[in-house]
């Protein structure tokens, strides 16, 4: 069944961990594994030190900077009762954010994930929530 608005962002805001596309200018769809905090329809995903990366800037900023569009998909399976799956689709707009904002989604970062306790963040990519679109199984 498709899901409302109201259950899409209570669904992707307590998500762990989701998958986020930007588009390659020459592959098109670029996908990798993300973490996350959501304060309304704002989005933020830090570029940490805490988890080891190729040296330079990430391709995601690189393809976000050529192309601000975006998508995070989160999704919950449960391979013994299939009731339980769903999926939420952010559509996303690469936003710079500005400091107050970006404060605020660190500190909601810190606390969902123990990893970035007292870890500095190299960047954080601030995103515009655009559309909300998902699907469940079931009702709950």
């Amino acid at each position: 069944m498709n899901l409302d608005h109201r259950r899409c962002q209570v669904l992707l805001t307590d998500a762990e961990s989701g998958v986020l596309a930007t588009v390659h200018p020459t592959r098109g769809v670029d996908a990798v594994p993300a973490c996350f905090v959501v304060r309304g329809e704002v989005l933020g995903i830090p570029v940490d030190r805490v988890k080891p990366k190729g040296r330079g800037e990430l391709q995601r900023v690189r393809n976000l900077r050529a192309d601000p569009r975006a998508a995070l998909l989160c999704d919950h399976w449960d391979g013994k009762d299939w009731s339980r799956l769903w999926w939420v689709r952010a559509t996303l707009e690469y936003w710079p954010g500005d400091d107050d904002t970006k404060r605020e989604l660190e500190a909601m970062l810190r606390a969902k994930y123990r990893q970035y306790e007292g870890q500095p963040f190299d960047d954080l990519l601030v995103f515009r929530i655009t559309a909300l679109s998902g699907w469940s199984a079931s009702e709950g």
